[in-house]
C-alpha cells in the first residue's frame, strides 16, 4: 500500500474508535510521538495510547488535506469541535514505522472537560 492509503486505512479506523484495526497498521517497533506526549514505542502500547484516548474521549478525524511524499504521508486535519493539527506518518512495508503528530494540547482537554495538567 501506498502511504496516503495506510493512513486514509488509519483514519477510516480512529473514526471507528477502533485501537485493534489502528494498531495493526504499525510495525512492531513502531513509534508514534505525539508532540505533547512522550513518545510511544512499540505496537501494543501504541494499542493502549488509542484505548485509553477512545474510553476518555470522543474523537473524529476529519481530513482537511492527505499529502504523500516518497515513504512519507502528511496529514491536516480537524476535528468537530474546532481542534486542528497535522501528523506526519512514515511508511515501511505497508506499515506506519514512525509517526509524529502536532496540536493542542490544553485546548483538546478544555474541550473534552478532561482534567489540566497541573503546574
Amino acid at each position: 500500500m501506498r502511504p496516503k492509503d495506510v493512513v486514509t486505512a488509519w483514519i477510516e479506523a480512529f473514526n471507528r474508535a477502533d485501537p485493534d484495526a489502528l494498531s495493526a497498521l504499525y510495525e512492531e517497533t513502531a513509534v508514534n510521538h505525539q508532540v505533547a506526549e512522550a513518545p510511544v514505542e512499540g505496537r501494543a502500547a501504541i494499542r493502549e495510547m488509542f484505548a485509553r484516548g477512545f474510553a476518555a474521549a470522543e474523537m473524529v478525524c476529519i481530513v482537511e488535506n492527505l499529502f504523500e511524499d516518497g515513504d512519507w504521508a502528511i496529514l491536516e486535519w480537524r476535528d468537530p469541535l474546532g481542534l486542528r493539527g497535522c501528523g506526519f506518518f512514515r511508511i515501511r512495508g505497508g506499515k506506519i514505522a514512525f509517526q509524529r503528530g502536532y496540536w493542542d494540547k490544553l485546548s483538546f482537554l478544555r474541550q473534552h472537560g478532561l482534567p489540566l495538567p497541573k503546574e
